[in-house]
């Protein structure tokens, strides 16, 4: 998308951003092939729940920790040390995050081991104590406890070399998480119904040493900088305690889309199979706010930072602005093509083994009422990256709990009537309040700053997104007068080409509007990211 550059030199932000993005997609990729497999072993029953259930723990953990939401906090303090009082200050303030955080989550993993019971009363209070799926969700919980240690390791590491511009182990890390469940999911597999009785448990416990692997290959990347912490500290710097007093409230923010979906899962936890299928529903919309989440987090918001700190305030607009244009660019047509392909999409991925048509139709629902919510959720996303570039965290948690509130407010209204279907749609609806009550905030307080041509791309892009969205309707429609293939391989060669045809589509109305340069189009045909 040609433009001003906002910051830094265009190929490495370019490299950058595509590295993150590609390692992002294939992570999504791999977790896909990993709940296709969960869904033959375990379908949408009283297992499935209690897996579920007990997952949104570990899931909360790496959301607030282990995905970037660190980084907002963590990366402008790193910086301005490094370059008011160099390395080893930076170094002591890094040794003293990673041994206090290590040692309260250490806390939280042994409360949790010691409290089971008690926190699956709070995530799914409609599982009936000493039923079935309250005793299965308990062990499991028990069982993958040690990832939250394991994550505040993750986090510390992972923001270090995210403020060192090294984000290649970053990247790679959830590539190697999804590996890790992958092969336990396969070994489950071929070992067939003589380990169904053990699912539970050995993915529970595969959650824990996927974790560890993770750890293993970003502690490995820090090891080799050239400012690295040694050891772990319990003594904080000034910075240290800064720190954390910023980040409690960014962190609150990065989680609450993970709170947000397991305050829907408690509220349709009453309903058999219900908490299964927003899971579902919820690792399929995961798979674009994935790539733009952790792109914010990792590459553009330290961009945005360092404009902040630096630049001029049309480089300050300029970068504001292309994080909004990638963000809304990605989000807005995969939201309309979840939409139009909710069915062939949860048909193509899950429908097989334990999974059956009656749970195609179900989670198909609440994926096309959550996708709708995605522009306003990768919004709120650059939107809080802007407010953490001031070293301002407390405002988007505010902006996010206003959300929270919203999306519970809503579930519990149309639960009763709708199903998870009217959660899902909650849930949706509350990224919208989130992302304008910051907006309205951080705009009266001038930190919004405009970019003159902004306004006309993301008009264009929201036009050419439409124009997909129509096409990918007509070859739908196409589509489903031949029938549904009843291959898993047919259903996927469908699926591949209206996937296909919606995105030659959107890039085709792109660079008829002047949105793709030509610069742009030709790395486009030769499978390069675009240079911001």
């Amino acid at each position: 998308m040609a433009q001003p550059q906002p910051a830094g030199p265009s190929g490495a932000l370019a490299r950058d951003v595509g590295t993150l993005g590609a390692a992002t997609l294939a992570s999504r990729v791999l977790a896909f092939l990993r709940d296709a497999g969960i869904a033959a072993l375990v379908g949408a029953g009283p297992l499935a729940d209690a897996y579920f259930a007990a997952l949104q723990i570990p899931n909360l953990f790496r959301r607030l920790l282990a995905e970037g939401a660190l980084n907002g906090a963590f990366v402008p303090l790193w910086l301005r040390l490094r370059e008011r009082d160099g390395g080893e200050a930076a170094r002591r303030f890094a040794e003293g995050v990673l041994g206090v955080m290590a040692l309260g989550l250490g806390v939280a993993t042994l409360l949790l081991v010691l409290a089971a019971p008690l926190a699956v009363r709070v995530i799914a209070p409609g599982f009936a104590p000493g039923g079935e799926r309250f005793a299965l969700a308990a062990d499991l919980v028990r069982i993958a406890a040690p990832y939250v240690a394991i994550a505040g390791c993750v986090a510390v590491l992972g923001a270090i070399l995210s403020a060192e511009r090294r984000v290649g182990a970053v990247a790679l890390g959830p590539i190697v998480f999804n590996g890790v469940l992958l092969t336990a999911v396969a070994g489950l597999l071929i070992a067939g119904p003589a380990a169904a009785g053990r699912a539970g448990d050995v993915l529970a416990a595969a959650i824990v040493v996927a974790g560890l692997a993770q750890m293993v290959l970003i502690g490995g990347a820090v090891l080799r900088l050239p400012v690295r912490p040694r050891r772990p500290r319990l003594a904080l710097s000034p910075e240290g305690r800064r720190l954390f007093g910023l980040a409690g409230p960014g962190l609150v923010a990065g989680g609450i889309p993970q709170l947000t979906l397991m305050a829907g899962a408690m509220i349709a936890s009453p309903s058999p199979a219900a908490v299964s299928w927003l899971y579902y529903a919820d690792r399929l919309y995961e798979l674009p706010l994935g790539v733009v989440s952790v792109a914010i987090a990792a590459v553009m918001g330290p961009v945005i930072a360092g404009r902040v700190r630096s630049g001029s305030a049309a480089e300050v607009a300029a970068a504001q602005a292309r994080a909004m244009e990638l963000a809304i660019g990605l989000a807005l047509p995969s939201a309309i093509a979840f939409v139009l392909l909710a069915v062939p999409i949860a048909r193509t991925l899950f429908e097989r083994g334990a999974f059956v048509a009656h749970d195609t139709a179900m989670v198909a629902a609440a994926l096309a009422a959550i996708a709708a919510g995605l522009p306003g959720h990768v919004a709120e996303k650059v939107l809080g990256a802007i407010s953490f570039a001031r070293e301002d965290t407390r405002t988007p948690m505010l902006a996010a709990l206003a959300g929270l509130a919203a999306a519970v407010a809503g579930g519990l209204l149309l639960f009763p009537a709708y199903g998870h279907v009217g959660v899902a749609a909650a849930i949706a609806a509350a990224s919208y309040v989130g992302s304008a009550v910051l907006a309205v905030v951080l705009g009266r307080r001038g930190w919004l700053r405009h970019d003159a041509a902004a306004s006309g791309r993301l008009a264009r892009i929201v036009v050419a997104a439409a124009v997909m969205g129509l096409a990918l309707a007509a070859a739908r429609l196409l589509a489903d007068g031949f029938g549904v293939p009843a291959s898993t391989l047919g259903r996927a060669a469908v699926l591949a080409l209206l996937l296909a045809t919606g995105l030659a589509v959107y890039l085709a109305a792109l660079r008829l509007l002047g949105v793709i340069g030509a610069a742009d189009w030709r790395a486009l045909r030769r499978g390069r990211p675009l240079a911001p």
